[in-house]
């Protein structure tokens, strides 16, 4: 069976996740989001930035939190994350996902977090090629194409980067694939069935008058083949 055979039976036979975002530069607006998903939500992605590799800086590593019970992700857009990598393992996120452009050696960090059993995550910027994450992957749990606004809810769905799906698979077939920018009921369908795992979304919840709703119908419509 071919890799891309594999990859269709992947898209038409398991579910696609829903995964409210939580990007906040201070405590109470951070509180209110994750206040806001955590009626719905199972899992989470925590978007944190140093101002560095990011135009702006958001809530500081020492002030994030989720409930008890919540599955959540840790996606640090820094420039450097071995400085962090301790307080990060006494968090104990199920994920943290690190950027490819980052100046870190991959192999130390990702030692290092999966020896607390915490999964490793990578992200690719639009201009980043997949083939830069192939001495690497077998070690990547999860690889994040970010469509988005670094540091900010929004951007736009570039769909053009859904070929790197393919490219992804080619290098692991096992790895999550997640997608994070520009996520809405209109094009949600078409990165399901492009091969996204997992959507990470914001302002299609947060902005949403009613999130509950939102979040229900953006899975509806991600389940729908």
């Amino acid at each position: 069976m071919t890799s891309d055979n594999n990859q269709h039976l992947k898209n038409t036979h398991s579910q696609a996740v829903i995964c409210p975002t939580i990007t906040a530069s201070e405590p109470h607006e951070y509180r209110a989001q994750m206040e806001r998903v955590a009626p719905f939500a199972t899992r989470v992605h925590i978007d944190l930035a140093d101002g560095v590799f990011t135009p702006n800086a958001l809530l500081p590593l020492e002030q994030i939190w989720w409930p008890t019970g919540m599955q959540a992700d840790v996606h640090l857009m820094y420039k450097a994350v071995t400085p962090f990598l301790d307080q990060l393992i006494a968090l104990q996120p199920s994920m943290v996902v690190m950027h490819a452009e980052a100046v870190d050696a991959f192999y130390p960090v990702a030692k290092k977090l999966k020896s607390h059993d915490i999964k490793v995550g990578i992200s690719l910027l639009a201009v980043t090629p997949v083939s830069m994450l192939e001495p690497a992957a077998k070690d990547i749990d999860h690889v994040l194409i970010f469509s988005g606004d670094l540091g900010h809810f929004g951007g736009h769905a570039q769909l053009s980067l859904l070929q790197k799906v393919k490219e992804i698979q080619r290098l692991n077939q096992d790895i999550e694939i997640g997608w994070d920018g520009g996520i809405n009921d209109s094009n949600i369908q078409k990165l399901v069935l492009g091969g996204v795992d997992v959507l990470n979304i914001g302002g299609a919840i947060h902005q949403a008058s009613d999130p509950a709703v939102a979040y229900a119908t953006l899975k509806t419509l991600s389940e729908t083949k």
